[in-house]
């Protein structure tokens, strides 16, 4: 299975033989979406639509993982049918403007543009009761979601690429890392030799030599993340041969791929010379798996 992301765009349109025999009924299936965290559907259905939305919503979880995704179906009538008139809406504020006006003793007149503009004056047509239109809409479901997953495939494929690319800087950043790991030893032997004059030198207590001998050589142990950060980004390229519903596992390869990058970075902290370098290239580290985390967050 492709990796997928989460945006995309897809329409259709579809005909079906009106309720009434009044000619054509027509509606445009639309699906957008865009990353979320799960799975998150939305709908603009007209009324009475309740039984449609319920297929519509099971239909989607069964071909989609995760995204915020609207899905909005639109009537497009021949005659001018098309919309109609809330009374109860409408009824409810031309009561309440001519009960302000008789209150505040105003002689305005009642503008009836601006009582049509109000939310709920206008109502889209009611489904056909017949099930004609629900049938049709179903039967285009597949091809708009057909759709929908070639756009996201598509995008995610151009997601796929950088985030291989961003994958090779990082190995590239920390096998120069290990070029320059003796160089870094090196300087933590002389800091060792340093310190231990120095305790010496001031008659300290055995053991606390021992202890400090014991810190700087922790501090100088930089092979162990090394090693992790390596298998993770092969994790990683493993996963995306793979495919499939990936970004959350992606996501959190990625955060354990901080970790180590942080852990290196405070490790090296306060070397001069050949061993700066190795801040540097941590810092590439950590700026590739930053925007590799931006690319994530779009995946399915």
């Amino acid at each position: 299975m492709a990796i997928r992301s989460m945006t995309g765009f897809a329409h259709v349109r579809g005909q079906v033989a009106d309720a009434a025999g009044n000619g054509q009924l027509g509606f445009t299936l639309s699906l957008k979406s865009v990353n979320h965290r799960f799975l998150d559907v939305h709908f603009r259905m007209p009324s009475d639509s309740d039984s449609l939305e319920m297929k519509l919503r099971r239909l989607l979880k069964e071909k989609l993982a995760r995204g915020h995704v609207e899905l909005t179906l639109n009537l497009e009538r021949g005659g001018n049918d098309g919309l109609s008139l809330n009374r109860q809406v409408v009824g409810g504020y031309i009561q309440a403007f001519r009960a302000a006006a008789a209150e505040f003793s105003l002689a305005a007149e009642l503008d009836l543009n601006a009582v049509l503009r109000m939310p709920g004056a206008l109502e889209a047509a009611a489904l056909p009761a017949n099930g004609q239109v629900e049938a049709s809409v179903l039967a285009k479901v597949e091809e708009v979601l057909n759709r929908l997953n070639q756009m996201r495939e598509e995008e995610g494929r151009g997601i796929e690429r950088e985030l291989r690319q961003r994958m090779a800087h990082v190995t590239e950043a920390f096998e120069g890392v290990e070029k320059y790991r003796r160089a870094v030893l090196q300087t933590y032997v002389e800091k060792l030799k340093s310190r231990m004059q120095e305790l010496v030198g001031a008659q300290v207590d055995p053991e606390r030599i021992l202890q400090e001998a014991a810190l700087l050589v922790d501090r100088s142990d930089i092979q162990e993340e090394l090693v992790r950060l390596e298998t993770h980004v092969k994790h990683f390229l493993a996963m995306l041969d793979e495919g499939g519903e990936t970004g959350k596992k992606l996501d959190f390869l990625l955060q354990e791929m901080n970790r180590e990058a942080n852990t290196l970075l405070s490790k090296t902290s306060g070397l001069a010379g050949e061993a700066l370098k190795i801040t540097e290239m941590g810092l590439v580290i950590k700026t590739e798996i930053e925007k590799a985390r931006e690319q994530v967050q779009n995946l399915e």
